[in-house]
C-alpha cells in the first residue's frame, strides 16, 4: 500500500531520502535503488547531508559527481527529528528537490519482524517492543505528514517491494537494466561466489582424455567439434538454453539487475567453456545483455 502527498514528476527524482519506522523495509528499498543505479548510502549522518548534496550540484562546467542518489536516514540519527525539516529546506534552496519516502508497517508486522531477527528496537527503553514501536510512530508523525510518498510494507515481501520500487522509480527508463553473466569454472578449484544458477556439465564427454585435445581450451575449434558430435552435448545446451529463456524474464520482473549463471566441469578448461560460450551466444540472440567469463581456462 502506498500514498502520495505530491504530484508525479516526469522523470525519476535525483535525490531520494528514505526514512520511516524501524523494521519497515528501508534497507530492502535501498537495495532496489542500487539496482536502479542510484548511489546509495545507508544511515548517513544528518550533519553530512549538505556536504553530500554538493556532489549532486553541477559545478562551473555543468558537471556533477553523482547523477542520482538514495540515502537512508532514520531515527537512530541523534538530530534527526529536530533538524531534518530544516535540512530539507536547505536542499530545496539548492534546487535538488529531495524526494522523501516514508516506510511504515502495522504493529503486528513490525513485532513479528523484530522477533524473527532478534534485534533490539532503537526506541527500546525497557518497556517492550510494542511500546517502543508506538513511541517511534508518535515521534515520526510530523515527518510522515511531510513525506512525498508513504509506503506501507505490511503486505509486501522483499521481492514485491523491490518490484514496486523498480516500477515506480525506474519506469521512465523502461525499468532497470538486466545483465546476465555466464561464468565457466572447474569444480576442483571451488565454486564461484554469488552464483544465482549453477549447471554442472561433468556428465558430458571429457576432451581431457583425448591426448590430442587435452592441452587445448574449450573455445578451440577442435574441442568444439569434438563435443558437438556427441548428441548429449547438443541436447544439454538446448535444455539449458530453454530453461534460461523461461527463467530470465521472471528474474527481470522481480527487479533483479544482475544474474550470474555458473557452468562447471572438472577443471574448467574444456566442457564448461564450450557450453558457456554456446549459452552466451544463444542468449544474445534473444536480445539479453550477456557477458561470458572463463575463470579457470588457463589453469
Amino acid at each position: 500500500m502506498a500514498s502520495s502527498n505530491s504530484n508525479n514528476s516526469s522523470a525519476p527524482p535525483r535525490l531520494v531520502i528514505i526514512t520511516g519506522l524501524s523494521g519497515s523495509g528501508m534497507s530492502s528499498a535501498m537495495k532496489a535503488f542500487e539496482d536502479l543505479h542510484y548511489f546509495c548510502v545507508d544511515n548517513l549522518p544528518l550533519t553530512m547531508l549538505q556536504t553530500f548534496a554538493r556532489l549532486l550540484v553541477p559545478n562551473e562546467d555543468e558537471v556533477v559527481a553523482i547523477q542520482k542518489a538514495a540515502l537512508v536516514i532514520n531515527i537512530r540519527e541523534r538530530h534527526f527529528l529536530s533538524e531534518f525539516p530544516d535540512e530539507l529546506k536547505k536542499l530545496r534552496k539548492k534546487k535538488l528537490q529531495p524526494y522523501v519516502l516514508f516506510f511504515e508497517a502495522s504493529d503486528d508486522v513490525l513485532h513479528q519482524r523484530f522477533s524473527e531477527t532478534r534485534r533490539p528496537h532503537p526506541a527500546e527503553s525497557g518497556r517492550g517492543l510494542v511500546s517502543a514501536a508506538a513511541s517511534e510512530r508518535r515521534a515520526m508523525k510530523t515527518l510522515r505528514e511531510q513525506a512525498d510518498l508513504i509506503i506501507d510494507t505490511s503486505e509486501h515481501t522483499v521481492h514485491t517491494l523491490r518490484r514496486f520500487i523498480v516500477e515506480k522509480f525506474g519506469k521512465k527508463a523502461k525499468g532497470t537494466p538486466f545483465r546476465v553473466q555466464v561464468v565457466s569454472f572447474g569444480h576442483k578449484f571451488g565454486n564461484p561466489r554469488d552464483l544465482d544458477l549453477l549447471f554442472d556439465v561433468r556428465h558430458l564427454p571429457n576432451p581431457f582424455f583425448e591426448p590430442k585435445l587435452k592441452d587445448l581450451a574449450g573455445d578451440h575449434p577442435k574441442i568444439v567439434k569434438y563435443l558437438r558430435k556427441h548428441p548429449e552435448v547438443e541436447e544439454t545446451v538446448d535444455r539449458f538454453t530453454g530453461l534460461l529463456n523461461y527463467l530470465l524474464p521472471f528474474y527481470k520482473r522481480e527487479g533483479k539487475a544482475y544474474l550470474t549463471v555458473g557452468i562447471g566441469c572438472t577443471g574448467g578448461k574444456h566442457r564448461s567453456v564450450m557450453v558457456a560460450n554456446r549459452l552466451g551466444e544463444s542468449l544474445k540472440e534473444q536480445k539479453f545483455d550477456v557477458s561470458v567469463i572463463h575463470r579457470d581456462i588457463q589453469k
